[in-house]
Protein backbone atom coordinates (compact mmCIF):
# COMPACT_ATOMS: atom_id res chain seq x y z
CA UNK A 1 0.00 0.00 0.00
CA UNK A 2 1.63 3.25 -1.20
CA UNK A 3 2.03 5.84 1.77
CA UNK A 4 -0.41 8.23 0.73
CA UNK A 5 -2.80 5.08 0.62
CA UNK A 6 -2.50 4.05 3.96
CA UNK A 7 -3.17 7.40 5.47
CA UNK A 8 -6.21 7.66 3.80
CA UNK A 9 -7.01 4.33 5.08
CA UNK A 10 -5.95 5.07 8.59
CA UNK A 11 -8.28 8.33 8.49
CA UNK A 12 -10.86 6.73 7.91
CA UNK A 13 -10.17 3.64 10.06
CA UNK A 14 -9.57 6.52 13.18
CA UNK A 15 -13.13 8.27 11.90
CA UNK A 16 -14.51 5.22 12.02
CA UNK A 17 -13.96 4.22 15.30
CA UNK A 18 -14.55 7.80 17.08
CA UNK A 19 -17.28 6.75 18.91
CA UNK A 20 -15.46 3.50 20.32
CA UNK A 21 -12.30 5.23 21.11
CA UNK A 22 -13.95 8.03 22.95
CA UNK A 23 -15.40 5.23 25.07
CA UNK A 24 -11.71 4.28 26.06
CA UNK A 25 -9.97 7.64 26.05
CA UNK A 26 -12.52 8.75 28.64
CA UNK A 27 -10.82 6.56 31.12
CA UNK A 28 -7.92 8.46 31.30
CA UNK A 29 -9.10 12.42 31.47
CA UNK A 30 -7.70 13.98 34.44
CA UNK A 31 -6.86 10.46 35.54
CA UNK A 32 -3.78 9.15 37.59
CA UNK A 33 -2.10 5.92 38.04
CA UNK A 34 -3.86 4.56 40.29
CA UNK A 35 -5.89 1.19 41.29
CA UNK A 36 -9.01 3.54 40.07
CA UNK A 37 -7.61 4.48 36.83
CA UNK A 38 -8.22 0.37 35.81
CA UNK A 39 -11.31 0.55 37.37
CA UNK A 40 -12.69 3.10 34.80
CA UNK A 41 -10.43 1.11 32.07
CA UNK A 42 -12.39 -1.78 32.69
CA UNK A 43 -15.55 -0.61 32.65
CA UNK A 44 -14.82 1.53 29.44
CA UNK A 45 -13.55 -1.82 27.52
CA UNK A 46 -16.71 -3.64 28.68
CA UNK A 47 -18.80 -1.04 27.18
CA UNK A 48 -16.85 -0.97 24.30
CA UNK A 49 -17.87 -4.51 23.79
CA UNK A 50 -14.27 -5.91 24.16
CA UNK A 51 -16.42 -8.65 26.84
CA UNK A 52 -15.47 -9.74 30.08
CA UNK A 53 -12.46 -12.50 29.19
CA UNK A 54 -10.78 -10.44 26.71
CA UNK A 55 -10.84 -7.43 29.10
CA UNK A 56 -9.49 -9.46 32.57
CA UNK A 57 -6.71 -10.74 29.91
CA UNK A 58 -5.81 -7.55 28.24
CA UNK A 59 -5.97 -6.42 32.27
CA UNK A 60 -4.21 -8.23 33.45
CA UNK A 61 -1.58 -8.12 30.71
CA UNK A 62 -1.49 -4.41 31.20
CA UNK A 63 -0.64 -4.47 34.89
CA UNK A 64 2.11 -6.60 33.96
CA UNK A 65 3.92 -4.18 31.53
CA UNK A 66 2.90 -1.11 33.52
CA UNK A 67 4.77 -2.77 36.15
CA UNK A 68 7.98 -3.89 33.96
CA UNK A 69 8.43 -0.41 32.49
CA UNK A 70 8.00 1.38 35.27
CA UNK A 71 5.28 3.50 33.51
CA UNK A 72 4.49 6.71 36.15
CA UNK A 73 1.70 7.98 34.64
CA UNK A 74 -1.86 7.45 32.84
CA UNK A 75 -0.31 8.96 29.36
CA UNK A 76 1.93 6.10 29.90
CA UNK A 77 -0.41 3.48 30.45
CA UNK A 78 -2.78 4.36 27.41
CA UNK A 79 0.54 3.57 25.63
CA UNK A 80 0.87 0.83 27.09
CA UNK A 81 -2.62 -0.22 26.81
CA UNK A 82 -2.19 0.19 22.64
CA UNK A 83 1.10 -2.16 22.62
CA UNK A 84 -0.88 -4.66 24.80
CA UNK A 85 -3.33 -4.35 22.32
CA UNK A 86 -1.84 -4.48 18.97
CA UNK A 87 0.41 -8.11 20.12
CA UNK A 88 -3.17 -9.34 21.03
CA UNK A 89 -4.80 -8.73 17.88
CA UNK A 90 -0.99 -9.61 15.87
CA UNK A 91 -2.15 -13.35 15.71
CA UNK A 92 -5.05 -12.68 13.27
CA UNK A 93 -3.61 -10.65 11.05
CA UNK A 94 -2.88 -12.07 8.02
CA UNK A 95 -1.68 -11.54 4.43
CA UNK A 96 -4.33 -12.84 2.08
CA UNK A 97 -3.16 -14.99 -0.18
CA UNK A 98 -4.88 -16.54 -3.17
CA UNK A 99 -2.76 -18.67 -5.33
CA UNK A 100 -2.70 -21.68 -3.45
CA UNK A 101 -5.32 -22.57 -6.16
CA UNK A 102 -6.65 -21.74 -9.69
CA UNK A 103 -9.42 -20.98 -9.15
CA UNK A 104 -9.10 -20.04 -5.37
CA UNK A 105 -12.72 -21.05 -4.14
CA UNK A 106 -14.18 -18.46 -1.25
CA UNK A 107 -17.32 -19.40 0.50
CA UNK A 108 -19.40 -16.56 2.01
CA UNK A 109 -21.69 -17.04 5.04
CA UNK A 110 -23.55 -14.94 7.42
CA UNK A 111 -26.46 -13.94 9.27
CA UNK A 112 -29.29 -11.56 7.62
CA UNK A 113 -28.33 -8.13 7.21
CA UNK A 114 -24.60 -8.51 8.18
CA UNK A 115 -23.61 -7.20 5.00
CA UNK A 116 -22.30 -10.14 3.63
CA UNK A 117 -23.05 -9.16 -0.31
CA UNK A 118 -21.84 -5.88 0.15
CA UNK A 119 -18.61 -7.33 0.82
CA UNK A 120 -18.50 -9.55 -1.80
CA UNK A 121 -18.94 -6.64 -3.59
CA UNK A 122 -16.24 -4.93 -1.87
CA UNK A 123 -14.07 -7.67 -1.99
CA UNK A 124 -14.38 -8.38 -5.24
CA UNK A 125 -13.05 -4.86 -5.65
CA UNK A 126 -9.90 -5.46 -4.06
CA UNK A 127 -8.96 -8.79 -6.02
CA UNK A 128 -9.06 -7.36 -8.91
CA UNK A 129 -7.01 -3.97 -7.93
CA UNK A 130 -4.67 -6.63 -7.02
CA UNK A 131 -4.37 -7.96 -10.42
CA UNK A 132 -7.07 -11.05 -9.98
CA UNK A 133 -9.69 -12.35 -12.26
CA UNK A 134 -12.66 -13.06 -10.42
CA UNK A 135 -16.37 -14.93 -11.17
CA UNK A 136 -19.05 -14.63 -8.41
CA UNK A 137 -21.82 -17.33 -7.40
CA UNK A 138 -25.24 -16.12 -6.10
CA UNK A 139 -25.87 -19.37 -3.87
CA UNK A 140 -28.60 -17.28 -2.41
CA UNK A 141 -31.15 -18.36 -4.46
CA UNK A 142 -34.18 -17.78 -1.94
CA UNK A 143 -34.09 -14.11 -2.59
CA UNK A 144 -34.49 -12.50 -5.61
CA UNK A 145 -33.28 -8.77 -4.69
CA UNK A 146 -30.17 -11.07 -3.49
CA UNK A 147 -29.13 -12.13 -6.96
CA UNK A 148 -30.09 -8.74 -8.74
CA UNK A 149 -27.75 -7.09 -5.65
CA UNK A 150 -25.22 -9.38 -6.43
CA UNK A 151 -25.69 -8.57 -10.37
CA UNK A 152 -25.07 -4.47 -9.54
CA UNK A 153 -21.81 -5.49 -7.92
CA UNK A 154 -21.19 -8.14 -10.49
CA UNK A 155 -21.64 -4.89 -13.00
CA UNK A 156 -19.78 -2.37 -10.79
CA UNK A 157 -16.65 -4.33 -11.00
CA UNK A 158 -16.64 -5.48 -14.66
CA UNK A 159 -17.41 -9.29 -13.43
CA UNK A 160 -19.70 -12.15 -14.65
CA UNK A 161 -22.22 -13.61 -11.94
CA UNK A 162 -23.17 -17.14 -12.57
CA UNK A 163 -27.07 -17.12 -11.33
CA UNK A 164 -30.17 -19.50 -11.59
CA UNK A 165 -33.61 -18.72 -10.57
CA UNK A 166 -35.05 -20.74 -8.35
CA UNK A 167 -32.09 -23.26 -8.74
CA UNK A 168 -30.88 -25.59 -5.44
CA UNK A 169 -27.85 -23.27 -3.95
CA UNK A 170 -25.30 -26.38 -3.81
CA UNK A 171 -26.05 -27.01 -7.82
CA UNK A 172 -25.52 -23.24 -8.43
CA UNK A 173 -21.96 -23.11 -6.61
CA UNK A 174 -21.21 -26.22 -7.97
CA UNK A 175 -21.67 -25.44 -11.68
CA UNK A 176 -19.99 -21.68 -10.84
CA UNK A 177 -16.94 -23.75 -9.69
CA UNK A 178 -17.23 -25.77 -13.04
CA UNK A 179 -17.24 -22.96 -15.06
CA UNK A 180 -14.58 -20.95 -12.90
CA UNK A 181 -12.43 -23.31 -13.95
CA UNK A 182 -13.54 -23.71 -17.69
CA UNK A 183 -13.48 -19.98 -17.94
CA UNK A 184 -9.60 -19.59 -16.18
CA UNK A 185 -10.63 -17.11 -13.09
CA UNK A 186 -8.18 -16.43 -10.68
CA UNK A 187 -10.93 -16.43 -8.03
CA UNK A 188 -14.41 -17.82 -7.44
CA UNK A 189 -16.45 -16.49 -4.69
CA UNK A 190 -19.69 -18.09 -3.90
CA UNK A 191 -22.18 -15.87 -1.79
CA UNK A 192 -24.45 -17.98 0.39
CA UNK A 193 -28.15 -17.27 1.86
CA UNK A 194 -28.42 -15.13 5.21
CA UNK A 195 -29.26 -17.45 7.93
CA UNK A 196 -29.68 -17.70 12.14
CA UNK A 197 -27.44 -19.85 13.60
CA UNK A 198 -30.69 -21.04 14.95
CA UNK A 199 -32.32 -22.16 11.49
CA UNK A 200 -30.91 -25.75 11.98
CA UNK A 201 -32.16 -26.88 8.63
CA UNK A 202 -30.44 -23.25 6.50
CA UNK A 203 -27.28 -24.73 8.49
CA UNK A 204 -27.54 -28.00 7.14
CA UNK A 205 -28.14 -26.45 3.61
CA UNK A 206 -24.64 -24.39 4.31
CA UNK A 207 -22.79 -27.86 4.94
CA UNK A 208 -24.38 -29.48 2.13
CA UNK A 209 -23.17 -26.28 -0.50
CA UNK A 210 -19.46 -26.69 1.26
CA UNK A 211 -19.73 -30.85 0.01
CA UNK A 212 -20.77 -29.42 -3.32
CA UNK A 213 -17.98 -27.30 -3.52
CA UNK A 214 -15.83 -30.27 -2.14
CA UNK A 215 -17.04 -32.63 -4.75
CA UNK A 216 -16.51 -30.14 -7.69
CA UNK A 217 -13.19 -29.03 -7.12
CA UNK A 218 -10.87 -31.04 -4.66
CA UNK A 219 -9.45 -29.03 -1.64
CA UNK A 220 -12.13 -26.45 -2.55
CA UNK A 221 -13.30 -23.94 -0.28
CA UNK A 222 -10.27 -22.94 0.19
CA UNK A 223 -11.72 -20.19 2.11
CA UNK A 224 -14.83 -20.04 4.36
CA UNK A 225 -15.44 -16.51 5.58
CA UNK A 226 -17.99 -15.32 8.07
CA UNK A 227 -19.01 -11.69 7.52
CA UNK A 228 -19.80 -10.51 11.20
CA UNK A 229 -21.75 -7.22 11.47
CA UNK A 230 -19.86 -4.69 14.24
CA UNK A 231 -22.57 -3.08 15.76
CA UNK A 232 -23.88 -6.97 16.91
CA UNK A 233 -21.21 -6.78 19.74
CA UNK A 234 -20.98 -9.69 22.00
CA UNK A 235 -23.46 -11.32 19.69
CA UNK A 236 -20.94 -11.94 17.29
CA UNK A 237 -19.43 -14.20 19.54
CA UNK A 238 -22.47 -16.65 19.48
CA UNK A 239 -22.81 -16.15 15.56
CA UNK A 240 -18.93 -17.34 14.81
CA UNK A 241 -19.22 -20.29 17.10
CA UNK A 242 -22.37 -21.43 15.12
CA UNK A 243 -21.13 -21.22 11.53
CA UNK A 244 -17.42 -22.26 13.22
CA UNK A 245 -18.58 -25.78 14.19
CA UNK A 246 -20.90 -25.89 10.91
CA UNK A 247 -18.41 -25.28 8.83
CA UNK A 248 -15.32 -24.73 9.67
CA UNK A 249 -14.68 -21.24 9.61
CA UNK A 250 -11.10 -19.80 8.08
CA UNK A 251 -11.49 -15.96 7.91
CA UNK A 252 -13.48 -12.75 9.55
CA UNK A 253 -14.67 -9.81 7.74
CA UNK A 254 -15.88 -7.61 10.25
CA UNK A 255 -18.27 -4.75 8.61
CA UNK A 256 -20.07 -1.35 9.90
CA UNK A 257 -17.45 -0.29 12.14
CA UNK A 258 -17.92 3.22 11.09
CA UNK A 259 -20.34 5.40 13.63
CA UNK A 260 -20.35 2.22 16.15
CA UNK A 261 -19.14 2.25 19.87
CA UNK A 262 -19.09 -1.25 20.03
CA UNK A 263 -15.74 -1.36 17.86
CA UNK A 264 -14.14 -3.16 21.00
CA UNK A 265 -16.02 -6.67 19.64
CA UNK A 266 -12.70 -7.01 17.40
CA UNK A 267 -10.61 -7.34 20.31
CA UNK A 268 -12.95 -10.12 21.97
CA UNK A 269 -13.00 -12.11 18.53
CA UNK A 270 -9.32 -12.55 18.33
CA UNK A 271 -9.63 -13.95 21.76
CA UNK A 272 -12.40 -16.14 21.06
CA UNK A 273 -10.14 -19.28 20.01
CA UNK A 274 -6.68 -18.95 21.56
CA UNK A 275 -5.00 -21.63 20.03
CA UNK A 276 -5.81 -21.09 16.99
CA UNK A 277 -7.21 -17.67 16.27
CA UNK A 278 -9.81 -16.81 13.71
CA UNK A 279 -7.72 -14.62 10.95
CA UNK A 280 -9.78 -10.94 10.60
CA UNK A 281 -9.03 -10.82 6.79
CA UNK A 282 -10.75 -7.69 6.38
CA UNK A 283 -12.65 -4.34 8.10
CA UNK A 284 -15.14 -2.32 6.35
CA UNK A 285 -15.63 1.34 7.85
CA UNK A 286 -17.68 3.42 5.19
CA UNK A 287 -19.96 2.40 2.59
CA UNK A 288 -17.81 3.10 -1.05
CA UNK A 289 -15.96 0.16 -2.61
CA UNK A 290 -12.55 1.22 -1.31
CA UNK A 291 -13.95 1.09 2.42
CA UNK A 292 -13.08 -2.90 2.91
CA UNK A 293 -9.10 -3.05 4.11
CA UNK A 294 -6.52 -5.64 5.13
CA UNK A 295 -6.60 -6.01 9.04
CA UNK A 296 -3.63 -4.61 10.28
CA UNK A 297 -3.16 -5.15 14.34
CA UNK A 298 -0.85 -2.03 14.74
CA UNK A 299 -3.23 0.06 13.06
CA UNK A 300 -6.65 -1.04 14.64
CA UNK A 301 -4.62 -0.62 17.89
CA UNK A 302 -3.64 3.14 17.12
CA UNK A 303 -7.04 3.95 15.88
CA UNK A 304 -8.47 2.98 19.18
CA UNK A 305 -6.06 4.66 21.47
CA UNK A 306 -3.60 7.24 20.13
CA UNK A 307 -4.69 10.70 20.97
CA UNK A 308 -5.82 12.93 18.16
Amino acid sequence: MAASEKTGWLGRLRSGLARTRARISGAFLGATLDEALFEELEAALISADVGMPATQFLLARLRERVRSSNVRDALGVRAALQQELAQLLAPCEKRWDVSAAKPFVVMVAGVNGSGKTTSIGKLTHWLSDHGKTVLLAAGDTFRAAAREQLAVWGQRNGVEVIAQSGSDPAAVVFDAVSAARARGRDVLIADTAGRLPTQTHLMEELKRIKRAISKSLSGAPHEVVLVLDGTNGQNALAQLRAFDEAIGVTGLIVTKLDGTAKGGIIVALAREREARPIPILFVGVGESLQDLEAFAAADFAAALLEEE
